[in-house]
């Protein structure tokens, strides 16, 4: 009989979630964080089968902070809605962020909300296991944000998803009945979390290729990173006596490097190796002069468009090249002359409107960049 009692006492059955308010999970990666949001999704239509449309906010979900006679919600200590059904809604941050400018530690938060007609107030607590908004307490706040709500379409269930997602940033919204309201979430240093990343890629089975070490002097390059530390990984991905390779890539890779620390001289001695190895090609030397021009290097990109010519001589596209390079630097007439040449040589109709275009604006004095 005692066994039977202490069973009793102990064990739980399975049953339907609280009022048929299904538990829901949304996840938003951005680069190399996530955020998550666990939350329990109630319906406006309530238990009798009649819509409750128009009493959700204000009503149902009661404005401002409220009694709600239970846990340590009281007239003294009044509580925030819950911000969906159930137990607490919970937020996870993988890494150290920003809501709506303001930063917040990586970790797990109760997600409570103030509700009000023209502006909701967006709680984060560190108190995230608890019931609901019963057991809320304004001193485990971590971080308040003022929002303004907006009307949306009709939804019937409470749902949580995100907009704006990009690498960095992303804006998480609760939507439910005809309201929707959101909060921006942001990674700051993302750009350091890859670059932490890449470092420690490079010393597992990662770091066995030239192309990985290549890959990393380019990603520090081109986001302003240690400068030093991406003329490391250039000279491993050429001179490394078990994985270095010496080609048109990893030779580029390491003049950009150069150019980027002010080296000119000594970038420009690395691109004419590049330029003349037998990986290199005509289109490949192209590129590389048109994103000179691109990074405000016009000079160094028209000794580029030259150098291709030397090497690969009445070859498309080395007029085109010659074209660009001159009216970066200003000088239309000559310019001009080396676009009619492409123009008489385009191997194709889109080419030849391009040139075209080209010949166009150069007669009327503008840069074709």
């Amino acid at each position: 009989m005692l066994v039977a009692i202490s069973l009793g006492a102990f064990a739980q059955i399975t049953l339907p979630p609280s009022g048929g308010n299904q538990k829901a999970s949304v996840t938003q990666h951005m680069g190399l964080s996530h955020v998550t949001i666990n939350y329990s999704s109630p319906d406006v239509t309530g238990f009798d089968g009649k819509s409750r449309e128009g009493k959700i906010w204000g009503q149902l979900v009661p404005y401002g902070l409220n009694n709600l006679n239970f846990g340590a919600s009281t007239a003294e200590n009044p509580s925030p809605w819950r911000a969906g059904a159930n137990e607490n809604t919970t937020i996870e941050l993988s890494h150290d962020m920003e809501i709506e400018g303001s930063p917040i530690k990586a970790g797990t938060y109760g997600l409570h909300m103030i509700v009000e007609k023209d502006e909701w107030t967006i709680i984060f607590s560190e108190n995230y296991d608890a019931w609901g908004s019963y057991f809320y307490n304004p001193e485990n706040d971590v971080l308040r944000v003022k929002v303004k709500p907006q009307t949306a379409e009709f939804n019937e269930w409470l749902n949580f998803s995100f907009e704006n997602r990009q690498l960095a940033e992303c804006k998480a919204f609760l939507k439910w009945e005809k309201m929707k309201v959101g909060f921006k979430i942001a990674v700051p240093n993302m750009t350091e979390l890859y670059a932490k990343q890449i470092e420690e890629e490079l010393k597992g089975s990662k770091g066995f290729n030239w192309q990985a070490w290549d890959n990393a002097a380019s990603y520090f390059v081109s986001n302003n990173l240690d400068l030093n530390k991406a003329l490391y990984f250039s000279d491993q991905a050429i001179n490394n006596s078990f994985m270095g390779q010496k080609n048109f890539t990893t030779l580029s890779t390491k003049a950009s490097v150069l150019s980027a620390m002010g080296k000119e001289k000594e970038a420009m001695e690395v691109i004419e190796e590049a330029i003349n190895h037998s990986s290199a090609n005509v289109f490949r030397i192209h590129n590389l002069g048109r994103s000179y021009i691109n990074s405000g290097k016009k000079k160094e990109a028209l000794e580029i468009f030259e150098l291709n010519a030397k090497r690969f001589p009445k070859t498309w596209p080395i007029n085109v090249g010659l074209a660009r390079g001159h009216s970066a630097n200003g000088n239309y007439k000559k310019a001009l002359k080396y676009a009619e040449l492409a123009l008489k040589n385009a191997p194709d109709e889109l080419n030849k409107k391009s040139m075209t275009a080209a010949v166009e604006k150069l007669k009327k004095g503008e840069d074709i960049n």
